[in-house]
Parts: structure tokens; sequence; C-alpha cells
């Protein structure tokens, strides 16, 4: 079969044998395989993130000398069972699956190890216990981004957002785009999206942003959440619980005992927006730590590939949560996928581009730039090696 393998940064199309299915899992015959931030990650800092992941107990994360097929996200259809399948799912049926595969008690990422070859070929091995059929007739290229809106269901359900919270998406890459989409599908009021790209600011409209921020002219924190209620300063808490404790000192009953009632049903309860940090660059997260309204819940979905400085004091006067996602559980994606497949989630307009397995190279190129693509899907189909753009 023909694949697009990387190999100390540089990408190529080889021929390799087909993949046999091993027990419990499928082979899928690909129709699209998207192009993900971390697929271009790999490609300049695969050794990072490998000491990374070798930290967290997983050594066998691609490394930039080993020959390499990249692609976890990925939509195909099952041409054979290998033994031991429970052969729910018959050759033909189109499918997306979890990228990972299990042999043994050995899981390995698809398209993200040597030991797991991804979806930037002809065909590739999933896991039957992980793979979904599509309903509802749903078209390759919205099916196909059901593991990047996985990504972003899995960040929201880390924020526990309310439909009443204001929510604010800093960075409108690929990631930050599937999360606005993700938070509108799921009924938030007011999402904020903020970009130096005007072209990913566009989109994020596209995607249901009611408002979005140009940083390189106004603030996300002094203009789009200002008149929100938010406590932006310590004496601004200092001062509430004086007048709470003033105003309720006018009670005919303890102000202690009246606080404790309302603190009871949630009323005493800061305000405070849910940040999604979309970027993954070095500074980003100090930033948001000293940005942020008090009582701030910043979600970091971003990678960040290297070391990075932040200064726990502002979180710690602040009283900021932190908390980092990735990943998604099964139940997670199964949802993302219908959310797709029933219209809840629209986002037809993140494909911009499509390329056969030789113009792979071409395309990593092309997404350096933030003005020209959003999301580039693989369709090993295509002969040419020119991104069909729309």
């Amino acid at each position: 079969m023909r694949a697009a393998s990387l190999a100390r940064g540089q990408l190529s199309v080889v021929d390799l044998p087909t993949p046999r299915p091993g027990a419990g899992q499928l082979l899928v015959e690909v129709e699209r395989c998207g192009i993900c931030g971390s697929d271009l990650h790999c490609r300049l800092h695969a050794d990072q993130l490998a000491e990374t992941l070798e930290l967290c107990g997983y050594p066998r994360y691609l490394r930039s000398e080993q020959s390499v097929v990249l692609g976890h996200e990925i939509y195909g259809r099952v041409v054979d069972h290998g033994p031991w399948s429970a052969g729910r799912i018959k050759p033909g049926t189109p499918v997306v699956s979890v990228p990972l595969v299990r042999r043994g008690r050995q899981v390995d990422g698809i398209g993200l190890s040597a030991h797991a070859p991804g979806g930037y070929a002809e065909y590739v091995v999933v896991q039957e216990a992980l793979t979904l059929p599509v309903p509802n007739g749903l078209s390759p290229d919205l099916a196909v981004l059901t593991e990047p809106m996985a990504v972003a269901w899995h960040a929201v359900n880390r924020g526990e957002v309310t439909r009443k919270d204001v929510a604010i998406v800093l960075g409108c890459g690929p990631v930050g785009l599937a999360v606005v989409s993700v938070l509108k599908a799921r009924g938030v009021a007011t999402v904020i999206a903020s970009d130096y790209s005007a072209g990913r600011r566009a989109l994020a409209g596209k995607c249901g942003a009611d408002i979005v921020v140009d940083p390189a002219v106004e603030s996300p924190w002094e203009g789009a959440l200002a008149g929100r209620g938010f406590m932006t300063t310590m004496p601004d808490e200092y001062n509430a619980g004086i007048d709470a404790v003033e105003g309720l000192a006018r009670l005919p009953v303890p102000w202690w005992t009246a606080w404790s009632a309302l603190e009871a049903v949630g009323a005493t309860r800061p305000g405070r927006p849910v940040v999604f940090e979309c970027v993954g660059v070095p500074g980003m997260i100090d930033g948001i730590l000293a940005s942020a309204p008090l009582h701030s819940r910043v979600i970091v979905v971003g990678v960040c590939m290297g070391p990075d400085t932040i200064r726990p004091a502002l979180a710690v006067n602040k009283e900021l949560d932190l908390r980092f996602a990735v990943g998604y559980t099964p139940l997670e994606f199964r949802k993302a996928l219908h959310a797709l497949a029933d219209g809840t989630l629209g986002v037809s307009h993140l494909v911009t581009g499509r390329v056969g397995l030789a113009g792979v190279a071409s395309a990593f190129a092309a997404l350096a730039d933030p003005e020209v693509h959003a999301k580039v899907l693989i369709d090993p189909s295509l002969g040419t090696d020119t991104i069909l753009v729309g």
C-alpha cells in the first residue's frame, strides 16, 4: 500500500505492506484522514514529546529517527476482521475510531507511534471495540472531524461550562475553533473568541462565536469581558465582602446566619468566566493568570512544546482554577460523532482543503500560514499533490 511516512522531519510517499489486523482488530480502507496540529508538532518536536510521554509512563511515542506513518483522525470502510473479533461491524461499513490499538495489554496511539501506523495511508488497523459505524449517511468530510470534535467536547466537559457561563477562547486554530463550535452546540450563551489572524477570526464567527476580538487592537479582558460583573482586582473582592457584611447587618438576624443561608443556595458564589487556552506557546498560561478576572476557571488545551514559566502567586491571590485537558473518553467520542450526524454540531466550514498522499508535505507547509487553511483532509484516492481548496 502507499503511505506518507515521516522520518527526521521529512515526509515522503513510500510503499509498505498492507497491515494485518490482530486479535480484536479491524482493517479499514482509509477514505479521509485529517491533518492535526499534533502531527505538525511531531515533525519538529517528536523527541521532546517522546521524552515527556516517557515520564508519563509511555515510552513508545514516535522518535525523530524512526519512520512513522502519522494520522489519527480517521474515516474509512471496514475491509476485514482480525481473529477473535466480534464481527459486529460488517465489511463495507463506514466507520470512525478512537485511535488506539491494543496487543495484549500494550496500548499504542495510532499514528503517534512506530508500533501503530496511522491514517496517512491507504489502509490502517483499528481496535474493533473502539470503532463506531457512521450514522445518518454523514459525509466523509464531516465524519472525519469526529476525533478533533471529541477533543473539544472533552475540554468543554473539563471546564464544567453551563449555558449561563461566559466562555472565552484564546486562539482560533483548529482546536480553538472546535471548542467554539462545541460550546455553541451545547447552548453556551456567550462565547468570546480571540485571535490575531483575520481568517481565523472569520471562521470563529462562522462557528458561532458571539464576540470576536483582535487582541492586537482590543484586549479580550478589558474589552469583551468589561461590564460583566467579574471582579478584576483584589480590592474589588475586599470591598464586596465589607459591603455584604454591612448590608446583612441591617437584617433582624446575625449577618453570619444570613450569609450561611445565601451560601447554601449558591448566592455568594462569585461570578467567573471559563477560559480556554488553545494556543500552546510559552507565556500564554502566565499571561492568562495575570489578566483573567478573579476566580476564573482556566482550561489549558493548547500543548506547549517546551518549558514554560508561570507565577503561582498570581493564581493563588486571584483564586484561579487551572485545569489541563487531553484526549477524550469513548463516550465523548460517540457524542461528538452523533452531534455531527444530527446536525447539532455544524462545522463543514472548517474543512478548507483536500490533498492526496503525494501532497501531504505541501499541506504541512500551507498549514503554517493561519490565513490560508483551517483543516486539510487527506484523501488517499486523490492522485494530485496539489491542495484542492473548498
